[in-house]
């Protein structure tokens, strides 16, 4: 892909649109030129189908007209927008520039409507019928992607709406989330837990640590193991919320539970990111949406 970046196809495109307008110029002055081939019934000699001849009529004023100003707009778009290789266009006009300008003044338009609740607290604003319709909006355009429309998540991506927060549930933290965004890391571990056997074996232990099914041999052979994990997900294996390391001791499994997803886990580690927002959303907006997240899991704040 990285071959149609090249100058070369900027230039092309160019040569290609200034050719097209060329062919109008040069069949304008074809057709202008005297045709007629002076036979007495003006046609062409052309004959098909036995009576059918054409006719070498010069054409129409209106057709002409047509091409004089597919033409002069053509050279007049071209000045003015870019569309010749990399030139920018008189006007420098950019579809990014166009969105931006729309975006700003969309923002200034809803600006009166946030106002109101810049000056509520996040449980407030997470109680408002209003600001929860207005939430849900700015959820469900930017946040549902990934997270699903109802909020709860799929494999990857966390469920929003229960009480089990990789960087805490609090309005704050959530905002910070939304905000910077998060980037989740866990490194292949399995060169520091030891062989593929131990690695099975710290599986089964993980498993343990939930109550989940699990071999009970493998997991007592697998508990001295854990010391490679506990440096982020703590020596309780109840996870440390600055690192955004889970809970290893719920049975929430945000990528997959059962000895295969752990091995793999362990073995081949993780990267999750979640973009962030800020630029994108205005601060007003990311303080009624960081509301209405945390209102998803907070039952009291859905009653009517």
């Amino acid at each position: 892909m990285s071959d149609f970046v090249h100058s070369f196809w900027s230039s092309y495109i160019a040569w290609i649109t200034l050719a097209g307008i060329l062919a109008c110029v040069v069949l304008l002055w074809l057709t202008s030129r005297n045709a007629h081939s002076g036979s007495a019934d003006n046609t062409t000699g052309h004959v098909w189908d036995e009576d059918l001849r054409e006719m070498n009529n010069p054409l129409p004023l209106w057709w002409v007209g047509l091409f004089v100003i597919t033409i002069v707009f053509a050279l007049f778009y071209l000045t003015l927008y870019p569309g010749l290789g990399s030139s920018e266009g008189s006007l420098t006009w950019t579809s990014e520039k166009q969105y931006q300008q729309e975006l700003d003044q969309a923002n200034a338009d809803l600006a009166p409507l946030y106002a109101r609740f810049d000056a509520m607290a996040p449980e407030q604003v997470a109680r408002d019928p209003q600001a929860r319709h207005i939430g849900e909006h700015l959820f469900l355009n930017n946040c549902a992607q990934c997270h699903g429309s109802d909020a709860r998540g799929t494999k990857g991506f966390p469920n929003l709406t229960d009480a089990d927060w990789l960087y805490g549930g609090s309005p704050e933290q959530i905002r910070a989330s939304i905000t910077l965004g998060r980037q989740g890391q866990m490194p292949p571990m399995a060169a520091a837990v030891g062989s593929p056997e131990d690695v099975k074996n710290l599986a089964h232990h993980v498993l343990s640590l939930s109550g989940s099914p699990h071999d009970s041999l493998r997991a007592a052979l697998g508990k001295g193991k854990f010391g490679a994990c506990a440096a982020c997900h703590g020596a309780d294996a109840k996870g440390n919320q600055a690192l955004g390391a889970p809970n290893l001791t719920d049975k929430v499994w945000l990528h997959g539970w059962g000895e295969e997803a752990i091995v793999t886990m362990v073995t081949q580690g993780k990267l999750n990111q979640m973009p962030a927002q800020e630029g994108r959303l205005t601060a007003s907006q990311i303080h009624v949406l960081s509301a209405y997240v945390w209102g998803l899991s907070q039952p009291a704040t859905q009653k009517p």
